[in-house]
């Protein structure tokens, strides 16, 4: 005869009816360990996506085709004992898939996590995060109000790998803002590209548009990045380079058609964004346009958690770096003097600000 067994918390099924004490299982039942477990997992669900990176399993995997953990230890020259136990994590993850102990690339995997897949983003896991070590000493950084190991420290090195890393990513948005702004349709519009990084939103405004011209300006250990991109992409011919500190270089007034500060305002800090974007008005001629692209947090600070936890990045590695709401952003640009204010989306989690600079004599 089977043992008869009753569920979880008996107890509650006699005393906690609804006609008593109102919704047992909500409002007595513990909630469940699942969130807190998710966090603690989540570092290492990073470390193993880093390791599958640095050991080249996704690119291997792409050359050999699918295959065998003893195939890819042999490619990698690694234990492959110590491979199948990540190849399965990278598999419970999502990233990978396996069947029959034949390990083989799924479509996120082919998409983002090649080196050459067509919006990669195996250069960008390293360095998304910023200097590792600052999140081991993140309650000191709260406390002291003082970041361990600030970005701005080294620069070189931080800032080159990233813009390295992220410029797939700005570029797709980039050419896929033309179906909403219509740059390409423009004549002769003359652009700036202020803290470009790769210049992927000058390169990709110059080849959608042949009588375009560009201003590219970042920090000299940067800039040599954005002069290697243009060439690749065969518009240094269009393109000037404007090196130094945006905050202190010498801008022409009155002179751009489209001014764009892409994912650079949010590492100033709220002053120096409103400064960027009243040096851009000034740059940018009547009638032309400001691009403005962030990760802009709601309003209620919890709706949007990648802008939200973006914020926390900026604050655990930059000296004066925080996140921004979509109002925040908007009182500033209105303030410099722009106006007609819109918010579009080209690719997921990638908005930006346009507004334009009112013509003469309005």
């Amino acid at each position: 005869m089977f043992e008869q067994r009753d569920s979880p918390y008996p107890q509650l099924k006699k005393t906690h009816t609804m006609a008593r004490l109102g919704r047992p299982w909500t409002d007595h039942k513990p909630p469940p360990a699942a969130p807190v477990w998710s966090v603690i997992e989540g570092l290492g669900s990073y470390y193993i996506l880093l390791a599958a990176i640095e050991l080249d399993i996704f690119d291997v995997i792409d050359r050999t085709g699918p295959t065998r953990v003893e195939t890819l230890s042999k490619e990698t020259d690694s234990s492959t004992y110590h491979l199948r136990l990540l190849l399965d994590a990278v598999v419970a993850l999502g990233l990978l898939d396996q069947f029959d102990d034949i390990y083989q690339l799924n479509d996120t995997a082919k998409r983002y996590l090649l080196t050459d897949g067509p919006a990669s983003m195996a250069g960008l896991v390293a360095v998304a995060p910023g200097p590792q070590t600052n999140w081991a000493c993140l309650a000191d950084t709260v406390r002291s109000g003082r970041v361990a190991s600030p970005i701005e420290n080294d620069r070189a090195g931080f800032y080159v790998p990233l813009v390295e890393g992220t410029f797939t990513t700005m570029y797709r948005c980039a050419a896929r803002s033309d179906l909403k702004l219509g740059y390409s349709a423009m004549s002769s519009p003359r652009i700036l590209d202020l803290g470009a990084g790769g210049a992927p939103w000058a390169i990709a405004v110059l080849e959608r548009n042949s009588t375009a011209t560009a201003v590219v300006n970042d920090l000299p250990i940067v800039i040599d990045v954005a002069q290697r991109k243009v060439v690749q992409h065969g518009v240094a011919d269009r393109t000037e380079f404007l090196t130094g500190d945006f905050h202190q270089v010498d801008l022409p007034a009155d002179e751009f058609d489209l001014v764009i500060l892409g994912h650079v305002c949010r590492t100033e800090g709220a002053d120096g964004a409103i400064d960027l974007i009243k040096r851009a008005f000034a740059a940018t001629r009547p009638g032309g346009r400001l691009i403005l692209a962030d990760y802009f947090v709601d309003p209620e600070r919890k709706l949007n958690p990648h802008a939200v936890l973006m914020a926390a990045t900026m604050m655990a590695s930059t000296t004066r770096g925080a996140g921004f709401t979509h109002q925040q952003f908007a009182g500033w640009i209105r303030s410099a003097g722009f106006e007609a204010l819109r918010v579009i989306e080209p690719i997921g989690f990638q908005q930006q600000i346009v507004a334009s600079k009112p013509r003469e004599g309005q």
